[in-house]
């Protein structure tokens, strides 16, 4: 299997519950604390296609998405979600999990990773 990419935030929960069980399932990985190392405007429109939308990247349920103003939480451009997570890259759902080109999944649960990364898939 090849190497998993993870993107995320060193100190959320649910980033190490994520490395914690790619760690005891003996699955290669990576991270990066995409505040440490921002991700390209790029990377971040290949994650929003790959997983159907800027809605299911952005977390809504989140305190950062709860606190903003309503005028900012209605972006119509991708230009517009792209100024949005960069000036707060808490909106990005936990963990991002790249296994390949196309190959996006966000959140973790423990069936969620089970399935993504059962054997031969």
């Amino acid at each position: 299997m090849a190497i998993v990419q993870l993107y995320g935030l060193k100190n959320c929960s649910t980033c190490v519950k994520s490395m914690a069980w790619l760690t005891q399932h003996a699955i290669p990985y990576t991270f990066t604390d995409y505040r440490e190392q921002p991700i390209s405007g790029g990377q971040l429109v290949e994650w929003a296609a790959a997983i159907g939308g800027w809605e299911k990247l952005v977390n809504r349920a989140s305190m950062t998405w709860r606190n903003l103003p309503e005028s900012r939480k209605a972006p119509d451009s991708e230009q517009q979600w792209l100024m949005l997570i960069a000036e707060f890259p808490a909106l990005v759902k936990r963990p991002v999990a790249v296994t390949g080109p196309g190959n996006v999944a966000v959140g973790f649960s423990d069936k969620k990773y089970g399935e993504l990364f059962a054997p031969g898939t």
